[in-house]
């Protein structure tokens, strides 16, 4: 009788275990402008609201290098494979980030994390890719769980790394290195068996185009798009920008509160909130039920951190932990993008549709200073409320209309 081997021997292929340390270093990059905004800028001499303000825009910046890089590396792992979407981003990224450390002015900090962001879109869809590709459809969830859980304590690092290094050069500098370091690993990783099949037939692989020609698709590909985007205005602005929604509440000693805290308990719970959706939509064999719990949670938890008047420095902590729970639902969310579509499409897919999801953030912001400025007259917690609501509303209805993905076969194509 042939030996039936653990389930987590099973789980922890090289390809798993790239794509998590991958996904790690993409998320400390990501998010280390948020932990070190503050005394960068400060250190560039701008201070006062400049300081939130050139913020604002160079976080938009790599936001928009998010959206150009998916485009452009989703259609390259379809058309020239997987793997070299992980190698080509990672050079990137480091690149930039080291090259982001010896900035001298916004306008250099600004190219640096437009080029930074380009390199950065590639890894997480790339990686989700191979790992659904590569794992059977009953386990494919667990896989992703651990990529995404693995990954998003990269965020709780790029903290303790500033907290211990305490100067944000070296922190960027540390970021490129780490990510020069992971191509070591990578060269132990071999193509999706699926893709390798998709090589032999002509079957219109990387048609990014394909998506916008065809109404049903191009409403499937909108849809799980708008699914995620609530999540990106909890992190991009009302975790970013903590220290001001502090002061604006009157948190007992609001001067202390710090962004890089407040990512790093954000990501904390976030990590377990994508435990928790990974062996839930497991448990309930579906994705779609997850999505909706975590959707309605969220919603409720940004209402409560919107009117947390007066409370301590650790309540403040521990609500943004607990709203970081409840946005857990990434690694759920990247995960039906990659099962919605075909093969000869899927990298695509799953690589534009988290980044223009990241990339919606300068949109975000724009409705969201429209509102603060315009109707609320600076009230950035109504404004903020607003946003809230409206966000939630859509991602509601895309999840309504989506079909349930938990077992579905991937080994097909789409006719493009």
């Amino acid at each position: 009788m042939q030996e039936v081997k653990p389930v987590s021997t099973r789980l922890l292929t090289p390809i798993v275990i790239v794509a998590a340390l991958g996904y790690f270093v993409d998320i400390y990059d990501i998010l280390l402008f948020g932990i070190v905004r503050k005394a960068s800028l400060t250190d560039l001499g701008i201070i006062g609201e400049a300081n939130r303000d050139q913020g604002e825009f160079l976080i938009s910046m790599q936001m928009y290098g998010m959206l150009l890089g998916g485009i452009f590396w989703g259609i390259l792992g379809d058309k020239k494979g997987r793997l070299s979407v992980l190698f080509g981003s990672i050079i990137l990224y480091s690149l930039a980030n080291i090259a982001n450390g010896m900035v001298q002015s916004v306008e250099a900090y600004a190219i640096c994390r437009l080029v930074a962001g380009i390199g950065l879109a590639g890894e997480l869809g790339a990686g989700i890719t191979l790992v659904t590709e590569s794992l059977p459809k009953t386990k494919r969830g667990y896989g992703t769980m651990i990529v995404a859980s693995v990954g998003l304590f990269g965020a709780i690092v790029a903290n303790l790394v500033y907290q211990t290094l305490g100067d944000w050069r070296l922190c960027y500098f540390a970021g490129g290195v780490l990510g020069l370091l992971l191509l070591i690993l990578r060269l132990s990783v071999r193509e999706s068996h699926l893709y390798k099949q998709l090589e032999q037939t002509d079957a219109g692989r990387g048609k990014f185009i394909s998506l916008f020609t065809d109404w049903k698709r191009l409403s499937k590909y909108l849809r799980c798009i708008l699914i995620g985007i609530p999540l990106w205005f909890h992190v991009g602005v009302l975790v970013t920008f903590a220290p001001e929604f502090a002061k604006f509440l009157g948190v007992q000693d609001a001067a202390a509160i710090t962004a890089g805290k407040a990512i790093a308990w954000t990501y904390f719970g976030l990590v377990l909130g994508d435990i928790t959706t990974g062996l839930l939509s497991q448990y309930l064999k579906s994705r779609k039920k997850v999505m909706a719990i975590f959707l309605s949670m969220n919603l409720l938890m940004i209402f409560i951190y919107l009117n947390a008047y007066g409370i301590s420095n650790s309540t403040f902590y521990l609500i943004c932990t607990v709203m970081g729970f409840s946005v857990g639902y990434w690694v759920i969310f990247v995960t039906i993008a990659a099962e919605q579509f075909g093969t000869n499409i899927r990298s695509t897919v799953t690589t534009t549709v988290p980044n223009f999801v990241r990339g919606s953030l300068p949109l975000i912001i724009i409705m969201y200073q429209f509102f603060r400025d315009k109707t609320f007259s600076g009230n950035i917690l109504h404004a903020g409320m607003v946003m809230a609501v409206i966000l939630s509303a859509i991602s509601f209805l895309s999840l309504w209309k989506m079909k349930e993905t938990f077992d579905a076969d991937l080994d097909y194509t789409e006719t493009v």
